[in-house]
Protein backbone atom coordinates (compact mmCIF):
# COMPACT_ATOMS: atom_id res chain seq x y z
CA UNK A 1 0.00 0.00 0.00
CA UNK A 2 1.38 3.43 -1.13
CA UNK A 3 1.02 6.76 0.97
CA UNK A 4 -1.68 7.93 -1.47
CA UNK A 5 -3.47 4.54 -0.17
CA UNK A 6 -2.56 4.39 3.25
CA UNK A 7 -3.93 8.03 3.53
CA UNK A 8 -7.18 7.46 2.01
CA UNK A 9 -7.56 4.45 4.19
CA UNK A 10 -7.28 6.04 7.35
CA UNK A 11 -9.37 8.75 6.11
CA UNK A 12 -12.14 6.60 5.45
CA UNK A 13 -11.75 5.27 9.00
CA UNK A 14 -12.46 8.38 10.25
CA UNK A 15 -15.00 9.31 7.98
CA UNK A 16 -18.29 8.45 10.66
CA UNK A 17 -16.63 10.90 13.27
CA UNK A 18 -15.95 13.79 10.89
CA UNK A 19 -19.28 13.75 9.94
CA UNK A 20 -20.68 13.69 13.09
CA UNK A 21 -18.16 16.86 13.53
CA UNK A 22 -19.29 18.65 10.77
CA UNK A 23 -22.94 17.97 11.33
CA UNK A 24 -22.86 19.20 14.96
CA UNK A 25 -21.17 22.64 13.25
CA UNK A 26 -23.44 23.10 10.23
CA UNK A 27 -27.40 21.10 11.11
CA UNK A 28 -27.04 19.98 7.87
CA UNK A 29 -26.20 16.53 6.20
CA UNK A 30 -25.89 18.02 2.67
CA UNK A 31 -23.21 20.46 4.35
CA UNK A 32 -21.93 18.18 6.47
CA UNK A 33 -21.32 15.69 3.73
CA UNK A 34 -19.67 18.73 1.40
CA UNK A 35 -17.56 19.77 4.31
CA UNK A 36 -15.91 16.03 4.98
CA UNK A 37 -15.73 15.89 1.23
CA UNK A 38 -13.98 19.44 0.56
CA UNK A 39 -11.96 17.72 3.98
CA UNK A 40 -10.69 14.74 1.78
CA UNK A 41 -9.26 17.02 -1.05
CA UNK A 42 -7.16 19.30 1.98
CA UNK A 43 -5.90 16.12 3.08
CA UNK A 44 -5.11 15.02 -0.53
CA UNK A 45 -2.96 17.91 -1.15
CA UNK A 46 -1.19 17.71 2.35
CA UNK A 47 1.93 15.95 3.52
CA UNK A 48 0.64 13.86 6.50
CA UNK A 49 3.98 12.28 6.82
CA UNK A 50 4.55 13.74 10.15
CA UNK A 51 1.65 13.48 11.59
CA UNK A 52 1.02 11.23 14.81
CA UNK A 53 -2.87 12.01 15.95
CA UNK A 54 -4.36 11.28 12.71
CA UNK A 55 -7.95 11.85 14.53
CA UNK A 56 -7.00 14.92 15.34
CA UNK A 57 -5.47 15.96 12.36
CA UNK A 58 -7.96 15.34 10.27
CA UNK A 59 -11.07 16.73 12.99
CA UNK A 60 -8.85 20.43 12.60
CA UNK A 61 -9.15 20.15 8.48
CA UNK A 62 -13.07 19.60 9.19
CA UNK A 63 -13.14 21.83 11.70
CA UNK A 64 -11.67 25.11 9.33
CA UNK A 65 -14.21 23.81 6.37
CA UNK A 66 -16.80 24.17 8.83
CA UNK A 67 -15.54 27.73 10.13
CA UNK A 68 -15.42 28.89 6.52
CA UNK A 69 -18.51 27.65 5.77
CA UNK A 70 -20.75 29.05 9.10
CA UNK A 71 -19.07 32.61 8.18
CA UNK A 72 -19.97 32.56 4.82
CA UNK A 73 -23.62 31.29 6.05
CA UNK A 74 -24.07 34.38 8.46
CA UNK A 75 -24.28 36.90 5.56
CA UNK A 76 -26.78 34.77 3.57
CA UNK A 77 -29.27 33.46 5.84
CA UNK A 78 -32.47 33.43 4.23
CA UNK A 79 -34.88 32.80 6.81
CA UNK A 80 -35.17 33.69 10.00
CA UNK A 81 -33.36 31.43 12.97
CA UNK A 82 -36.85 30.66 14.68
CA UNK A 83 -38.21 29.03 11.23
CA UNK A 84 -34.69 27.23 10.91
CA UNK A 85 -35.05 23.76 11.54
CA UNK A 86 -31.62 21.51 11.45
CA UNK A 87 -31.49 18.57 10.27
CA UNK A 88 -32.36 15.42 12.18
CA UNK A 89 -31.05 12.07 12.62
CA UNK A 90 -33.01 9.21 13.32
CA UNK A 91 -31.58 6.62 15.59
CA UNK A 92 -31.07 3.08 14.39
CA UNK A 93 -32.90 0.20 16.32
CA UNK A 94 -29.81 -1.29 17.24
CA UNK A 95 -29.11 1.27 19.46
CA UNK A 96 -31.93 1.74 21.60
CA UNK A 97 -33.24 -1.63 22.55
CA UNK A 98 -36.52 -2.25 23.80
CA UNK A 99 -35.23 -4.97 26.20
CA UNK A 100 -32.41 -4.14 28.98
CA UNK A 101 -32.65 -0.30 27.57
CA UNK A 102 -30.00 2.16 29.48
CA UNK A 103 -31.68 5.37 30.51
CA UNK A 104 -28.80 7.23 31.13
CA UNK A 105 -27.40 5.74 28.30
CA UNK A 106 -30.57 7.08 26.27
CA UNK A 107 -30.35 10.52 28.25
CA UNK A 108 -27.06 11.13 27.07
CA UNK A 109 -28.18 10.36 22.94
CA UNK A 110 -30.57 12.68 23.64
CA UNK A 111 -28.92 15.35 24.94
CA UNK A 112 -25.72 15.41 23.09
CA UNK A 113 -27.18 14.97 19.28
CA UNK A 114 -30.65 16.11 19.84
CA UNK A 115 -32.39 18.34 17.86
CA UNK A 116 -32.65 20.83 20.59
CA UNK A 117 -29.33 21.48 20.99
CA UNK A 118 -29.22 21.75 17.27
CA UNK A 119 -31.85 24.46 17.45
CA UNK A 120 -29.67 26.52 20.28
CA UNK A 121 -26.36 26.18 18.30
CA UNK A 122 -27.35 28.09 15.40
CA UNK A 123 -27.31 30.59 17.49
CA UNK A 124 -24.11 31.26 18.00
CA UNK A 125 -21.38 33.19 16.50
CA UNK A 126 -18.93 30.59 14.27
CA UNK A 127 -15.71 30.81 16.79
CA UNK A 128 -17.96 30.25 19.80
CA UNK A 129 -19.69 26.73 17.83
CA UNK A 130 -16.89 25.42 16.96
CA UNK A 131 -15.34 26.28 20.38
CA UNK A 132 -18.05 24.34 22.24
CA UNK A 133 -18.67 21.86 19.42
CA UNK A 134 -15.25 20.47 19.30
CA UNK A 135 -14.43 20.85 23.10
CA UNK A 136 -17.80 20.08 25.06
CA UNK A 137 -19.33 17.44 22.56
CA UNK A 138 -16.31 16.10 20.89
CA UNK A 139 -13.75 16.57 23.79
CA UNK A 140 -10.98 18.02 21.71
CA UNK A 141 -8.15 19.72 24.05
CA UNK A 142 -8.05 23.83 23.86
CA UNK A 143 -4.42 24.49 23.23
CA UNK A 144 -5.46 21.83 19.34
CA UNK A 145 -8.90 23.69 19.05
CA UNK A 146 -6.85 27.24 19.28
CA UNK A 147 -5.44 27.07 16.54
CA UNK A 148 -7.92 26.26 14.05
CA UNK A 149 -9.46 29.98 15.61
CA UNK A 150 -6.09 31.68 15.36
CA UNK A 151 -6.47 32.18 18.61
CA UNK A 152 -5.06 31.87 21.97
CA UNK A 153 -5.93 28.89 24.57
CA UNK A 154 -7.17 31.18 27.06
CA UNK A 155 -9.50 33.13 24.63
CA UNK A 156 -10.30 29.93 23.16
CA UNK A 157 -11.39 28.56 26.36
CA UNK A 158 -13.66 31.76 26.82
CA UNK A 159 -15.22 31.49 23.63
CA UNK A 160 -16.64 27.73 25.00
CA UNK A 161 -17.23 28.70 28.08
CA UNK A 162 -19.42 31.81 26.96
CA UNK A 163 -21.57 29.62 24.16
CA UNK A 164 -21.55 26.71 27.20
CA UNK A 165 -23.72 29.06 29.44
CA UNK A 166 -25.89 30.36 25.89
CA UNK A 167 -26.37 26.49 25.78
CA UNK A 168 -27.35 26.12 28.92
CA UNK A 169 -29.56 29.24 29.15
CA UNK A 170 -31.38 28.62 25.89
CA UNK A 171 -31.59 24.74 25.43
CA UNK A 172 -35.80 23.97 26.30
CA UNK A 173 -36.10 21.86 29.35
CA UNK A 174 -37.27 18.19 28.51
CA UNK A 175 -38.79 15.61 31.23
CA UNK A 176 -36.13 12.89 31.75
CA UNK A 177 -38.29 9.95 31.30
CA UNK A 178 -37.80 8.89 27.52
CA UNK A 179 -40.92 6.17 27.82
CA UNK A 180 -43.44 9.10 29.41
CA UNK A 181 -42.21 10.98 26.77
CA UNK A 182 -42.61 8.85 24.06
CA UNK A 183 -46.38 8.06 25.58
CA UNK A 184 -46.96 11.35 24.73
CA UNK A 185 -46.07 11.68 21.55
CA UNK A 186 -48.07 8.53 21.03
CA UNK A 187 -51.06 9.83 22.42
CA UNK A 188 -51.26 13.21 20.43
CA UNK A 189 -50.48 11.20 17.00
CA UNK A 190 -53.54 9.25 18.09
CA UNK A 191 -55.74 12.18 19.27
CA UNK A 192 -54.43 13.47 15.71
CA UNK A 193 -55.87 10.61 13.98
CA UNK A 194 -58.91 10.70 15.30
CA UNK A 195 -59.74 14.37 15.20
CA UNK A 196 -59.80 14.51 19.05
CA UNK A 197 -59.37 18.56 19.36
CA UNK A 198 -60.09 18.37 23.44
CA UNK A 199 -57.28 15.76 23.28
CA UNK A 200 -54.84 17.61 21.44
CA UNK A 201 -55.24 20.60 23.23
CA UNK A 202 -54.93 19.35 26.66
CA UNK A 203 -51.44 17.65 25.43
CA UNK A 204 -49.96 20.81 24.97
CA UNK A 205 -48.74 23.44 26.56
CA UNK A 206 -50.23 27.04 26.34
CA UNK A 207 -47.30 28.71 24.97
CA UNK A 208 -46.43 25.31 22.62
CA UNK A 209 -44.79 26.55 19.01
CA UNK A 210 -44.75 24.33 15.95
CA UNK A 211 -41.75 25.14 13.60
CA UNK A 212 -42.41 23.89 9.80
CA UNK A 213 -39.13 24.14 7.55
CA UNK A 214 -40.10 23.28 4.03
CA UNK A 215 -36.65 24.16 2.40
CA UNK A 216 -35.79 27.78 -0.29
CA UNK A 217 -38.89 26.19 -2.26
CA UNK A 218 -41.85 25.91 0.16
CA UNK A 219 -42.48 28.80 2.74
CA UNK A 220 -41.39 28.04 6.54
CA UNK A 221 -43.90 28.56 9.54
CA UNK A 222 -44.22 29.49 12.96
CA UNK A 223 -47.45 28.79 14.96
CA UNK A 224 -47.43 29.18 18.65
CA UNK A 225 -50.11 28.73 21.11
CA UNK A 226 -51.94 25.35 22.17
CA UNK A 227 -55.65 25.96 19.99
CA UNK A 228 -53.85 27.14 16.99
CA UNK A 229 -51.79 24.05 17.06
CA UNK A 230 -54.47 21.70 18.07
CA UNK A 231 -56.74 23.21 15.04
CA UNK A 232 -53.73 22.81 12.79
CA UNK A 233 -53.28 19.29 13.71
CA UNK A 234 -56.74 18.22 13.15
CA UNK A 235 -56.20 20.22 10.05
CA UNK A 236 -53.63 17.80 9.03
CA UNK A 237 -55.30 14.22 10.05
CA UNK A 238 -54.45 12.75 6.35
CA UNK A 239 -50.98 13.38 6.87
CA UNK A 240 -51.36 12.09 10.58
CA UNK A 241 -52.33 8.74 9.11
CA UNK A 242 -49.34 8.06 7.19
CA UNK A 243 -47.26 9.21 10.68
CA UNK A 244 -45.97 6.80 13.02
CA UNK A 245 -43.66 7.12 15.50
CA UNK A 246 -39.74 6.87 15.55
CA UNK A 247 -36.76 7.54 17.91
CA UNK A 248 -35.11 10.89 16.43
CA UNK A 249 -32.44 12.23 17.56
CA UNK A 250 -32.06 9.73 19.99
CA UNK A 251 -35.63 10.57 21.70
CA UNK A 252 -39.82 10.00 20.57
CA UNK A 253 -40.39 11.24 17.29
CA UNK A 254 -42.21 10.83 14.35
CA UNK A 255 -42.19 10.49 10.46
CA UNK A 256 -44.69 10.50 8.01
CA UNK A 257 -44.16 7.68 5.25
CA UNK A 258 -45.79 7.79 1.53
CA UNK A 259 -44.81 4.40 0.40
CA UNK A 260 -40.98 4.33 1.28
CA UNK A 261 -40.76 8.09 1.04
CA UNK A 262 -40.35 10.37 3.66
CA UNK A 263 -42.65 13.32 3.53
CA UNK A 264 -41.39 14.94 7.01
CA UNK A 265 -39.55 13.82 10.38
CA UNK A 266 -40.85 15.54 13.51
CA UNK A 267 -38.86 16.14 16.95
CA UNK A 268 -41.17 16.84 19.88
CA UNK A 269 -40.10 18.74 23.22
CA UNK A 270 -41.97 17.66 26.25
CA UNK A 271 -42.00 19.15 29.67
CA UNK A 272 -44.53 18.19 32.29
CA UNK A 273 -46.04 15.79 30.50
CA UNK A 274 -47.07 18.84 28.05
CA UNK A 275 -45.47 19.41 24.16
CA UNK A 276 -44.16 22.83 24.80
CA UNK A 277 -42.53 22.65 20.65
CA UNK A 278 -42.78 20.47 17.87
CA UNK A 279 -40.17 21.10 14.93
CA UNK A 280 -40.77 19.92 11.35
CA UNK A 281 -38.53 19.06 8.54
CA UNK A 282 -40.76 18.51 5.23
CA UNK A 283 -37.79 19.91 2.89
CA UNK A 284 -37.99 16.94 0.11
CA UNK A 285 -34.01 17.20 -0.46
CA UNK A 286 -33.41 17.14 2.75
CA UNK A 287 -35.43 14.27 3.46
CA UNK A 288 -33.90 12.58 0.88
CA UNK A 289 -30.77 11.96 2.57
CA UNK A 290 -32.47 10.12 5.33
CA UNK A 291 -33.22 6.21 5.34
CA UNK A 292 -36.76 5.68 5.80
CA UNK A 293 -35.44 2.00 6.88
CA UNK A 294 -33.76 3.51 9.72
CA UNK A 295 -37.08 3.53 12.14
CA UNK A 296 -38.17 1.77 15.43
CA UNK A 297 -41.60 1.98 16.29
Amino acid sequence: MDEDEFLAARFEEHRGHLKAVAHRMLGSLAEADDAVQEAWLRVARADASGVENMGGWLTTIVARVCLNALRSRAGRREQPLDVHVPDPVRTPAQDIADDGADPEREALLADSVGLALLVVLDTLGPAERLAFVLHDLFSMPFDEIAPVLDRSEAATRQLASRARRRVQAARPSQDADLGARRGVVDAFLTAARGGDLAALVELLAPDVVVRTDGGPLRPATVVRGRRAVAEGAMTFARLAGLTRPAWVDGAPGAVALSGDRLVSVATFTVAGGKITALDIVTDPERLALLDPAVLRP
